[in-house]
């Protein structure tokens, strides 16, 4: 009687007529396509000439007592290390350099477009009979700050279809549930569908062999999630504008067993800031690897972003990073590390004294 019962409600809650889940983005041909939205690019300017001939050569110094304290807030982020050889070291000499880090920076804006929907609920369709609507890069947005990062979601204005059955559940609202095939009911899996366990009546299912579906509560059929059971969907053109800062670095290369990724985390001291639309290559820097590195950024940047993007702005500078070769003995024998960055920051390689647990 138990399985008649399930197999009789198997019957009723099955919709032959429900139609199968559809993809979830419309397929090819489902749209009309908008004037201005087929594909479009941005465009780029061509590289201009400077000279800077006025550059003051500084080299920026640390005294002892900063080399100290430096070492000092160094070893007391290291448990393993001591703080006694940083407090009684003696310095035997402190060796600056010259840094140079020079920076480009073009802020780019690029623009795309995808059809988007959503559910009909009853608000108005802003559509062709609004206007026409306008080309990607006439549509008006807010701007953010430059040299920033930011992407800013827009609806186009006209560009909404009239009403269409949704394309998912083809207007139904619902859709057959995937988990039970619009059953109802699944197979029960601790008996396999026998209704016996280890020759007793499956507890889990009474016997019956099946039990109802979790996925759609034994319904047979879920609510379309895309148009939320609303059945009409209104498509529209959503423009998709991106800001990005896109940087280049380079630090000349004056002493190699320095390595150059820590001047990453550290800031230096500006000296030089050049902004403009399109900014000029440099020549005649004192430093003959800065104007090379200005110049090929410059035309990489042209060449890589002007082609898929707009170039909105851009901005070179020259920081003169702070950097000290620091030699010292301890208990007769010879050490040193480096100190860089305005922040004072420590690199070493070997240091005095340590402790281990066994």
């Amino acid at each position: 009687l138990s399985l008649s019962l399930s197999l009789s409600l198997t019957a009723d809650t099955f919709d032959p007529n429900l139609p199968e889940e559809g993809p979830s983005a419309p397929p090819p041909g489902w749209l009309d396509s908008v004037t201005g939205y087929e594909e479009h690019t941005g465009g780029g300017e061509k590289p201009l000439y400077l000279c800077i001939c006025t550059l003051t050569d500084r080299v920026p110094t640390v005294s002892e007592d900063v080399a100290r304290d430096a070492l000092l807030q160094f070893v007391g982020k290291k448990w393993t290390y001591s703080s006694k050889p940083a407090k009684n070291l003696i310095f035997k000499e402190l060796k600056p350099f010259t840094v140079y880090r020079y920076r480009l920076e073009t802020f780019t804006e690029s623009r795309s477009s995808a059809w988007e929907s959503e559910p009909h609920t009853g608000q108005c369709v802003d559509g062709p009979q609004n206007g026409v609507s306008p080309p990607p890069w006439n549509v008006q947005v807010s701007y953010p700050p430059k040299f920033t990062n930011a992407v800013q979601k827009i609806r186009v204005p006209h560009s909404a279809l009239s009403l269409q059955p949704c394309h998912r559940c083809h207007g139904n609202g619902k859709v057959r549930c995937t988990h039970c095939r619009g059953r109802g009911l699944t197979r029960c899996m601790f008996c396999h569908g026998s209704g016996h366990s280890r020759n007793r009546r499956c507890t889990t299912c009474h016997g019956r062999g099946r039990k109802r579906c979790v996925s759609c509560h034994g319904k047979g059929y879920k609510g379309c999630l895309t148009c939320n059971g609303y059945r009409n969907l209104v498509h529209f053109i959503q423009l998709t504008v991106t800001w990005k800062n896109q940087v280049f670095e380079f630090i000349t290369n004056q002493v190699p067993e320095f390595p150059l990724k820590k001047f990453e985390k550290v800031s230096g001291e500006a000296f030089f800031v050049d902004e403009n639309l399109l900014v000029y290559p440099i020549e005649g820097f004192p430093d003959q690897d800065i104007c090379d590195a200005s110049k090929g950024a410059i035309q990489n940047h042209l060449l890589k972003y002007s082609a898929v993007s707009r170039i909105l702005q851009q901005r070179q500078t020259i920081e003169l990073v702070p950097l000290t070769h620091v030699y010292y003995a301890y208990s007769g024998k010879d050490y040193d590390y480096f100190v860089f960055g305005r922040e004072n920051k420590v690199h070493t390689t070997k240091y005095p004294s340590s402790c281990s647990i066994l």
